[in-house]
């Protein structure tokens, strides 16, 4: 079983024949889904997506794959396959698309009228190219033939990348629901035949590998909602992913049987659901969606809320209630719903946001409690069964954390792909598929790209860490202004403390220490402004540490006169 080493170097020229295939996000981690194929001097790529911050990346929006390693390369790429409409897979384009709006996207209907309406936000008009299941089209070197999947957002796509150096199959997001809501199942016929054709290379979602069985049909969710929407006393507040179609369907089946009206609050959520509508994947019963500035002219036991903020996203509509910091007020009675799961990571912020909802008297609906949420990708048992129609020869897992990837690869393993043609990457490992065997051959950067407002890029890991000790320690700012022709103090030191719980007055022992520093430091004739600060901050820093046992970020300013 190959897996990344540290020593690795970057990848050799691509051998002639062979396909080359590099993962720039979603390994190792849930989101940022990129991967990049090459054959014959064209690219290929497999969707785009972004990642969310969590609580050590302060300040952050989202978190983009690395394009470093094709930005040079942007006039090979023939296409950008777009598998589903999720963030995860598709927030990124936007930001590609900046360097070169000319790329097409090919996807379902759907998925390109998500993708399309984001893009309009950044005034960019794609290329597109529609698809659907059962579907094939040659896009530069690459013969692909689309494959329907059931997902938790209708449309979904898996993809069969042919080319003389073998099949590729990347699933995309999928599970196996045999009973979903708008009865498109996922197409195990059609992964039937690919496997007797011969897939040299699979690439399969990760995401459950770890959870035994079958995962739960979405309809059960049904009955769960009915029974909720029957004890309610006043408002009901249902947070989900902008995204899922089907779940929001759920809900405004049990609202219209009891008789409440709907709004939807928040942009994403509202204009993703009038995509889903317009397009007819979404059915609204004439009255029963109202806007939400209407509200106040109904009774509260006949309103729904459907929003965003299922993981406790500090900026969405439900982390807001749950502040205090929204127009809409939770009050005693009120009944939350969270019909969504917890993405690995977001534990904390979903428990504080179930706190604070539950502090004003809320009654809060979520996985733990009640069974108002079924994933939406395959578990063990449906892994094992899709490992053995497929049959793959060389096996790749993708879309999970380490723990997940390593798991995908071991039911594989059991179903016979032999352990030496199992490779688990991470991102940015290249895997070269040649002769009919997958191998790890190299890498390519494939860091963090940080949005942050208007800014894609600039903020650095070392930012990110003089933010956590602003936010943690607090900062110290010291003033002195020093004569350049003695090296001697003329004016200060002036010390300030903010957010380090250190009184201003509390530093007199310290300004001693940093008059004698810098006396030492015009006898060795060190009268460069940049050293003394370096000075000033080693002082004060050690007397911080020794006095307080604190490390805040110590600002020093010399002024020369």
């Amino acid at each position: 079983m190959s897996h990344p080493h540290p020593d690795l170097s970057s990848p050799p020229a691509l051998a002639e024949g062979a396909l080359r295939v590099t993962p720039l996000g979603g390994l190792g981690e849930i989101g940022r889904n990129m991967t990049v194929f090459e054959y014959g001097g064209r690219l290929l790529i497999v969707d785009c997506g972004v990642l969310f911050p969590e609580e050590e990346q302060p300040g952050i929006d989202l978190i983009l794959p690395d394009f470093t390693s094709i930005r040079d390369r942007l006039d090979d790429i023939v296409g950008i396959v777009l598998t589903h409409g999720h963030e995860d897979h598709i927030g990124g384009v936007p930001y590609l698309l900046r360097e070169k709006p000319d790329i097409p996207l090919v996807g379902s209907k759907l998925t390109l009228a998500l993708i399309e309406a984001k893009l309009a936000e950044h005034r960019i008009r794609p290329y597109t190219l529609e698809v659907a299941e059962g579907q094939r089209e040659r896009i530069g070197p690459f013969d692909c033939e689309f494959v329907a999947v059931n997902h938790s957002i209708p449309d979904a796509l898996a993809v069969a990348i042919r080319t003389p150096a073998g099949m590729v199959v990347h699933t995309g997001d999928f599970k196996m629901d045999q009973l979903p809501l708008d009865g498109r199942l996922t197409d195990l016929p059609a992964f039937a035949r690919l496997g007797e054709e011969g897939i040299d290379l699979l690439l399969s979602d990760s995401t459950n590998a770890e959870v035994p069985g079958f995962i739960p049909h979405e309809r059960d969710i049904s009955p769960v909602l009915r029974q909720v929407f029957a004890k309610a006393e006043r408002r009901i507040i249902v947070a989900s992913f902008a995204s899922h179609v089907h779940r929001i369907q759920q809900v405004l089946d049990a609202a219209y049987e009891y008789g409440r009206r709907v709004a939807f609050v928040g942009r994403s959520m509202v204009r993703n659901m009038g995509i889903a509508r317009d397009l007819g994947y979404l059915r609204v019963p004439g009255g029963l969606v109202v806007d939400v500035k209407t509200l106040d002219d109904l009774p509260e036991e006949e309103i729904v809320l459907i929003c965003t903020g299922s993981q406790g996203e500090p900026m969405a509509a439900l982390s807001r209630m749950a502040n205090r910091d929204h127009q809409i007020r939770i009050v005693e009675g009120d009944t939350v719903i969270l019909a969504s799961s917890l993405i690995p990571g977001n534990e904390a912020a979903v428990y504080r946001v179930i706190n604070g909802l539950t502090r004003w008297g809320a009654h809060v609906v979520h996985k733990g409690n009640a069974k108002v949420h079924v994933s939406g990708h395959a578990s063990a048992g449906e892994l094992l069964y899709f490992y053995n129609i497929c049959k793959p020869r060389n096996l790749m897992p993708v879309h999970g954390e380490w723990r997940h990837l390593r798991a995908n690869a071991d039911l594989g393993v059991a179903t016979g792909v032999p352990r030496n043609r199992v490779v688990i990457p991470e991102d940015g490992v290249v895997v070269d598929l040649a002769d009919g065997v997958a191998k790890i051959v190299g890498k390519v950067p494939a860091g963090y790209v940080y949005v942050d407002g208007l800014s894609v890029g600039d903020v650095t890991e070392t930012s990110l860490k003089d933010r956590r000790i602003l936010g943690e320690e607090g900062i110290v700012s010291v003033f002195v202004v020093v004569d350049t022709s003695t090296g001697k103090i003329v004016g200060g030191p002036d010390i300030q403390a903010r957010g380090s719980g250190i009184d201003d007055e509390a530093f007199t022992p310290v300004i001693g220490k940093i008059e004698d520093a810098l006396l030492k430091s015009a006898a060795d004739g060190i009268v460069e402004p940049h050293q003394l600060q370096q000075l000033i901050r080693r002082a004060v820093g050690k007397w911080v540490s020794d006095t307080y046992r604190r490390r805040p970020m110590i600002l020093p300013v010399v002024v020369e006169v």
